[in-house]
């Protein structure tokens, strides 16, 4: 039963004469911060900076002075002083040696840094660093653009799309600009009245919903604005006006509507556009375009926070919805810390609020107006004649609509089954509580409804990740069968409410309950017939609005088309994830009448643009004055109905109906008794009253720019700054302790912070020590620098890109990966005293390129070494030698006494030639060293492994420590020593000769190394610091040695620098060096030993890959494919950034090759497992395959990551693990490092392909491809590739019926001409015919066209061509062999070799059009070849041929490649044949390469300008048709400046298009015009140098 109650009812609930509307009570942003799930957790992100640094690994540099000089040398000071004083230049030296510094004075510094033997070498700036400096600012200035670029879709394609673009496929930008309001000219009186007044003073309208308190604010900005350009024709500052939102739709909708009325440049802003992390720069450049900027209040506070821009630069402060300024939410915080803080008033902005009603809470009306307008410094306004308004703004008529009492919350039928077997599980708690409710509100087909909601699958999951988290934080040590228990009962649960049978909604009690019988009549008056009447029905939770939407279309009239309206947050179970563009969408349907019901929750109270509406239900009566206020607000249609929906005999209802009205009967007294001319009631001391709570609250102002850290913005500020920290970074957590009464936190960082914790100050409330907590993490991030003056993260990481295809990788995101350093054959053999050991013999095969004698050294091991390839050391300055590694088959024994002297002959060398010294412990050794006898070669009987070890010398060096030096010792036994300064570890010498004429106390010769002391020959040789050497007394009568210092370089895998080639020769005295027991020419050898052992580690690291593979590959092969020698390997014209030297070569080129073959063996494979599938699914199934997302999810499976070889030698590194190093810089003492290196997805989808074709090339002697499609089965792990052998592909090759058929007469005809031309006679002459039939003939007596065919033909001769380019350029590049490529495959030679083998004679087709085209381009063809003169490259001089020419050829390679049952040697053949002679001198195709756009541009800018400071660029933007997918938008950048750009559906496309833009605009530019246009002064040494960029091959 309905029971409708008017205005003049006797319940008093009468009509209200006049109504402001305010806004429903929402959390503060900061209250959300507190509690943990505000912008703090929000932050957490994944960002781009222009700031993003390359110099990684350099942190652990400090500046240290170096002594200054003067016109009379160097500045001499005591440095054992204390008033010693560090000069001003500085250098770079590790953290470790300052506290050295400190104590010694700078040169004992120096000294410990050699003698320390530091991982990285202070290296002078280089182009390489130059480069990397430069590609900085050009990220830079390339994101700077991109954010600009992102944001300006025009207008016009706006408006474009939105004429002829289904409204689905609308972004939600172009929904409200479909749906802009009209350009308003006439305002009413009011507004005027209004506009007037807050052109004298800050003012808060306050006007009725739908009275226009916007076009207030529009006339005030046109006002401020006029204002604005005289004060800037007159030479003031500039300023800038600001419209203030609380929510995102606010921000388009306000934008689309200021637009519409405003001449004047505008743009809008909020969060989702990452403004959070935009740089100063930035905001400064939108700040100069624009006049007005429509933000959230956040995006502003952060600002003056940031102190990217000042109170005193602002004209106009636009508060929407003023209501909200209160507490901590942002409207109030920058009135708080930014506007009261200007103490020239006349510097402050001008004040506008607008509000339909200025209080949103239940309290005193008039205390709360006060509290409101002192927070904004304004004065409350209304109009003065309120029968105006009432006149303007329509009124709804108020009705009660009463329904029969409930029944109290119960369970259902099904609920009660539900409890009775799961009514135990404490995850389903509020799904009982919401399901009794709905019995009681709804009935109980909407409580059963809900049950399936709530059980299904999606919803199900989120419950089972609940329970599975909250039983990971448990900390009782539950055991995991209880786990698994809870998820089989909710597994259960779900099936049963599957299985449940919910009939059909019955129109009567019990089924639904009497509210929404009440609910239906009413709604079943209103759409009885068809009506353009709109209406909302209020509720309170998002289940009910759901579950009335899912009814009504089931029960309601078929004129009513109902639809739910909530709001964008995550849901509990059995709700609906609703996306802000869904909104939009519901919306714009509501407006266009495709809805004319909404079921809406208090999102549609306030912001969202409704269209004026007949009727509105309050179904859920509201629990405040603004709710009501708002929802009756949506009903201003003429003569539109306001329902109050109340229970019967249900006080609370009355009540609150009766509250309203009087509530707003007070606003009305409050604002009509508002004197026009009355002072504002409110002042900065006031003011200063109300943050009484905030005085204890420290603030931080930066000294430099003045940016602002309060308690309020702390947790802000932290949030961004853990934001950049590296990817996994946890959000920081907060531990807050109680004592005394009050709350201490303390904030823990993740990890990777360079602050790791914070403690706040005491406090009263929990919140406030969070905050105060934060503060003082923001301000330690401060002064230690990890914040800069803007208060933005001094710490940067890559943004990820978005990908160009859903099965596409980033070429620029990286993440930390465990990297091995060791391999497992040490660390597996390690633990016990061998009987028996294995040899390889390390020689060099030039030795004398050394330049001293040296002697083969034995690596002993308790393994057999493999058989492993030399590596070439650089030994001179442009002297080189490969030093060989031996494996000997043949096991000796050992005793254990000998056992005990080798191992001492090997600690011998790490503490004489490395300043090492590590435990005696024979069973942790991984191997050990011994000298070879050095005629080992010459005697065949010394061969036996135990003889070629010079034991004479392991015995030497066993029984002394060292060779004792006397007076007496003849000259003779001084030469050819290897000695090391005692106190000087890294001051080692060869000895030369005795030279008698000179004494100890003579003069340094002036040919000597530098040194520290050079007074005295002994002063030269003694490194004591000078108290101590003045303490020490020496022999005058000591002889002094002509020697040799040696350089300590380890790294002898890369070439000399000009600093190792400088004067090396020495005289010292023999008496303060300690000479080494090591014989020279063994010391000689053990210095290579270093980049020895690095190298073996190395290949063995690269055969363990192999074996967790199930590969077997050459080791120098396997090891070039897992080695990336710099940051950006894959740029092959690019300066190579953090270039590792000495790696040997990288996996570039093995990758070029292993992911041609990669195309063709899944080709194969796919082709044999479906033949008779489309050219289409194969394409889609082979992208499936090979994509790099594929590649790198396999190689993240089986952890290939751990074994890419990412950095050169490390001089720490090499040291063996599992001995204790006791003395000596490098590992930690009794530690052993878990090493981590950085790596692109997209690099190690590169090393999979890399692999393959190591495995092809190991191979390739005889042929066999065997082993590269083992690779491509392990790499791909699809079903669609299975196979390990090549012979598999035709095993599983199922002959499709049309080639097993007999030959018509026809086709062995073609068959026999092919034969006689071509010299193979096909077995199955269908299949040959099915390569010349064209796709315009659906069948040709049951045979497919030669699409199949085709696809298969096409990537066997790609492989044939980069075979051929392959081996013939062995030096070349991925980038220049993918150019010259092209030529090879293009359509056009093809279609050249198909007219003159005359295939296009036999091509089969429909129509004239194709014959037509083939006639003329052969006849042109034979004309170009006939004038050529013998010219190679005649065909490149025709016009584009059709392109079923080359087709036809790809078709016929597939088909004989079938019917030979999978020859690839007769592809090889006609390779041989008919192709290569067209290759033989590959520089005739420069110029065909250089018609590829963006190869074109590279050319036309290193040759022809010599310019080498240019970049193509590319990156994602949002898709204007606001869909997944995102556009790729590239950039081609020239000295810093955007010249062109491109936007396509992929990157490469994208670059593509900008080369081609570019070249346009740089075309007829003569190369004096392009330097003069663009600045440029490129050398032309860098020429060669030149960067392209991320453009990738050119295909």
């Amino acid at each position: 039963m309905v029971t409708i109650a008017s205005s003049t009812h006797e319940s008093d609930l009468l009509g209200l004469d006049f109504t402001l509307s305010v806004s429903s009570p929402v959390s503060s942003t900061h209250e959300a911060d507190i509690l943990g799930s505000g912008p703090l957790e929000s932050a957490k992100r994944v960002v781009s900076s222009p700031y993003d640094t390359d110099l990684k690994g350099l942190d652990f540099l400090e500046p240290v002075a170096l002594p200054l000089a003067t016109s009379n040398g160097p500045v001499q000071q005591n440095m054992d002083s204390p008033d010693f004083t560090e000069p001003a230049t500085a250098t770079l030296l590790p953290r470790h040696l300052l506290a050295s510094k400190a104590q010694h004075g700078l040169e004992d510094a120096l000294h410990a840094s050699e003698e320390s033997e530091p991982e990285f070498e202070y290296i002078k700036p280089t182009q390489q660093q130059k480069a990397m400096e430069t590609k900085k600012a050009d990220k830079q200035k390339f994101e700077t653009w991109r954010i600009q670029h992102a944001k300006n879709v025009t207008d016009e394609e706006i408006r474009l799309r939105g004429r002829t673009v289904a409204d689905e496929s609308l972004s939600i930008r172009e929904l409200m600009r479909k749906d802009q309001p009209n350009k308003i000219t006439s305002p009413r009186e009011y507004q005027l009245e209004l506009f007037e007044r807050a052109k004298q003073q800050n003012t808060i309208a306050v006007l009725d919903t739908g009275s226009g308190k916007t076009l207030i604010a529009v006339l005030l900005l046109r006002h401020i604005l006029d204002q604005e350009l005289e004060d800037r024709a007159a030479g003031k500052k500039h300023r800038i006006a600001f419209f203030l939102v609380d929510s995102v739709t606010l921000v388009f909708q306000q934008f689309e509507f200021l637009k519409a009325n405003l001449d004047q440049p505008i743009q809008c802003f909020c969060g989702e556009m990452g403004t959070d992390h935009w740089a100063k720069e930035i905001w400064l450049k939108q700040l100069k375009q624009n006049m007005i900027i429509i933000c959230t209040a956040e995006i502003l506070h952060q600002c003056l926070n940031r102190s990217f821009i000042s109170m005193d630069q602002i004209n106009l402060l636009i508060f929407d919805e003023a209501h909200h300024a209160k507490k901590n939410h942002p409207y109030a915080r920058i009135i708080k810390d930014h506007y009261i803080t200007v103490d020239d008033q006349s510097k402050r902005p001008r004040v506008f609020g607008m509000t339909a009603s200025p209080v949103d809470v239940r309290s005193d009306f008039g205390r709360s107006a006060k509290e409101l307008e002192v927070m904004l410094h304004c004065h409350i306004a209304t109009t003065a004649d309120l029968a105006l308004l009432r006149t303007s703004v329509s009124r709804p008529i108020e009705n009660v609509a009463e329904y029969e009492q409930l029944q109290y919350p119960y369970s259902t039928r099904l609920g009660q089954e539900m409890e009775s077997r799961y009514g135990h599980m404490e995850t389903l708690a509020k799904i009982f509580k919401s399901t009794k409710l709905a019995a009681s509100e709804l009935g109980e087909w909407c409580a059963d409804q809900l049950w399936l909601f709530a059980m299904a699958e999606k919803e199900a999951l989120k419950v089972e990740r609940k329970i599975e988290k909250a039983f990971t934080n448990d900390r009782s040590g539950k055991p995991v069968e209880v786990l698994d228990a809870e998820l089989n009962d909710l597994r259960e649960a779900q099936t049963f409410v599957k299985e449940w049978i919910i009939a059909e909604p019955a129109i009567d009690i019990p089924s639904l309950s009497s509210k929404v019988l009440t609910l239906r009549q009413y709604l079943g008056l209103i759409y009885e017939r068809p009506t353009d009447a709109r209406c909302i029905v209020f509720v309170d939770q998002r289940y009910t609005a759901r579950l009335l939407g899912h009814l009504f279309a089931r029960i309601g009239s078929p004129h009513l088309k109902s639809g739910i309206l909530i709001g964008t947050r995550p849901g509990d179970p059995g709700d609906v994830k609703v996306s802000f563009r869904q909104q939009m969408m519901t919306l714009h349907r509501f407006k266009k009448g495709d809805l004319n019901c909404l079921f809406a929750t208090s999102v549609a109270e306030e912001g969202l643009d409704i269209p004026d509406c007949n009727l509105v239900i309050r179904f859920d009566l509201y629990s405040t004055l603004i709710q009501y206020i708002q929802s009756r607000g949506r009903a201003r249609h003429a003569a539109s109905k306001y329902i109050h929906m109340i229970e019967n005999g249900n006080r609370k209802h009355i009540q609150a109906v009766r509250d309203v009205r009087e509530g707003e009967a007070v606003m009305r007294q409050f604002c009509e008794s508002l004197p026009a001319d009355r002072l504002l009631q409110g002042n900065d001391a006031d003011l200063d009253t109300a943050l009484i709570k905030e005085k204890n609250f420290r603030t931080f102002i930066d000294p430099v720019s003045g940016a602002k850290i309060t308690y309020a913005s702390s947790l802000v500020v932290l949030g961004h700054f853990v934001s950049y920290l590296d990817d996994g970074s946890s959000p920081p957590n907060f531990i807050v302790t109680a004592e005394h009464g009050q709350y201490t936190c303390e904030v823990v960082l993740p990890e990777n912070s360079p602050v790791h914790s914070a403690k706040g100050r005491p406090s009263a409330k929990k919140a406030i020590a969070k905050r105060s907590a934060a503060f003082e993490a923001c301000v330690l991030l401060r002064q230690g620098g990890h914040l800069d003056e803007h208060l933005v993260s001094t710490h940067h990481k890559h943004l990820p890109a978005m990908r160009n295809a859903h099965l596409a990788l980033s070429m620029n995101k990286s993440s930390s990966y465990d990297m091995e350093i060791k391999p497992r054959i040490w660390q597996d053999s390690r633990g016990s005293i061998p009987d028996a050991l294995y040899m390889t013999i390390l020689e060099l095969e030039e030795p004398e390129q050394l330049g001293r004698p040296s002697q083969p050294i034995a690596l002993l091991t308790r393994t057999l070494m493999p058989q492993l390839p030399g590596v070439l050391l650089h030994l001179q300055s442009n002297r080189t030698s490969n030093l060989l590694f031996t494996s000997l088959q043949d096991q000796f024994c050992i005793a254990k006494e000998q056992l005990s002297k080798l191992n001492a002959f090997t600690l011998r060398i790490y503490k004489d030639v490395f300043n090492k010294t590590f435990e005696v412990n024979e069973a942790a050794m991984s191997y050990w060293f011994a000298p070879v006898v050095i005629d080992f070669k010459n005697d065949i009987d010394k061969r036996v492994p135990a003889r070629l070890i010079d034991w004479p010398i392991v015995n030497y060096v066993h029984g002394n420590q060292c060779w004792t030096w006397s007076i007496d010792r003849p000259y003779d036994e001084l030469k050819n020593r290897y000695m090391v300064d005692k106190w000087d570890g890294s001051r080692r010498f060869w000895s030369i000769k005795v030279l008698p004429d000179l004494s100890p106390q003579d003069p340094v010769p002036e040919d000597a190394a530098p040194s520290r002391y050079m007074n005295t020959i002994i002063d030269y040789t003694v490194s004591l610091f000078s108290k101590s050497r003045q303490r020490a007394v020496w022999r005058q009568d000591q002889p002094v040695i002509f020697a040799h210092r040696i350089l300590h370089r380890l790294n002898w895998l890369d070439e000399y620098t000009e600093e190792e080639n400088k004067v090396k020769n020495a005289y010292v005295c023999p008496e303060p060096l300690h000479f080494s027991a090591l014989p020279a020419s063994v010391a000689a050898m053990a210095y290579l030993v270093p980049s020895a052992i690095s190298r073996m580690e190395s290949y063995l690291i690269a055969l363990e890959t192999c074996d967790l593979l199930n590969l077997q590959i050459r080791p120098d092969l396997a090891l070039e494919a897992i080695t990336k020698d710099s940051d950006n390997t894959h740029e092959h014209r690019h300066e190579q950034v953090h270039l590792q030297r000495g790696m040997g070569k990288n996996y570039e080129r093995l990758e070029f090759i292993g992911d041609c073959f990669l195309k063709m063996a899944t080709s194969i494979s796919i082709y044999c497992r479906a033949p008779h599938n489309d050219e289409y699914e194969y394409h889609v199934r082979r992208m499936t395959l090979i994509c790099n997302k594929n590649l790198f999810e396999t190689a993240i499976a089986k952890e290939l990551y751990k074994y890419i070889r990412s950095e050169g030698f490390s001089r720490r590194n090499w040291y063996p693990q599992g001995i204790k190093l006791l003395e000596g810089k490098g590992h930690k003492k009794g530690e052993e490092e878990n090493h981590k290196h950085q790596l692109g997805d997209k690099t190690i989808a590169d090393v999979c392909e890399a692999l393959i074709g190591a495995a092809l090339l190991s191979y390739s002697n005889n042929g066999s491809m065997d082993m590269a499609v083992r690779a491509v089965t392990a790499f791909v792990s699809h079903i669609d590739h299975t196979a390990s052998h090549w012979a598999d592909y035709y095993k599983i090759y199922n002959k499709p019926t049309y080639q097993l058929a007999p030959a018509t007469a026809v086709q062995s005809n073609l068959a026999l001409q092919i034969e006689q031309k071509m010299g193979y006679r096909f077995k199955y002459p269908r299949l040959l015919m099915s390569a010349f039939v064209h796709p315009s003939l659906p069948s040709f007596g049951g045979i497919p066209c030669y699409q199949r065919l085709e696809f298969l033909g096409d990537s066997l001769l790609d492989m044939a061509c980069v075979n051929f380019l392959f081996y013939r350029h062995p030096d070349r590049d991925p980038q220049w062999l993918t150019e010259h490529k092209m030529a090879m495959v293009s359509n056009k030679f093809l279609a050249a070799v198909s007219v003159k083998l005359g295939f296009h004679k036999h091509l089969r087709f429909s129509g004239q059009v194709v014959e037509f085209q083939n006639r003329d381009y052969a006849m042109e063809l034979q004309d170009a070849e006939r004038d050529s003169n013998g010219a190679r490259d005649y065909w490149t001089l025709t016009k584009n041929p059709p392109k079923c020419l080359s087709d036809i050829v790809e078709s016929y390679l597939g088909a004989i490649f079938v019917d030979s049952e999978f020859d690839y040697g007769q592809i090889e053949r006609f390779f041989n044949e008919h192709i290569r002679w067209f290759f033989e001198d590959m520089s005739i195709y420069d110029t065909f390469a250089n018609n590829h756009p963006v190869t074109h541009l590279h050319n036309l800018l290193t040759l022809s300008y010599g310019c080498s400071s240019y970049r193509i660029m590319a990156s994602s933007i949002p898709n204007a048709a606001g869909t997944d997918t995102d556009h790729q938008v590239a950039v081609v950048m020239i000295h810093g400046e955007v010249i062109a750009s491109g936007k396509a559906a992929s990157s490469k496309s994208a670059k593509v298009k900008a080369s081609e833009k570019a070249l346009e605009t740089l075309q007829g530019l003569a190369p004096f015009e392009f330097r003069a246009k663009f600045g440029c002064v490129c050398t032309e040494g860098e020429v060669q140098k030149a960067r392209i960029g991320e453009c990738g091959a050119a295909i």
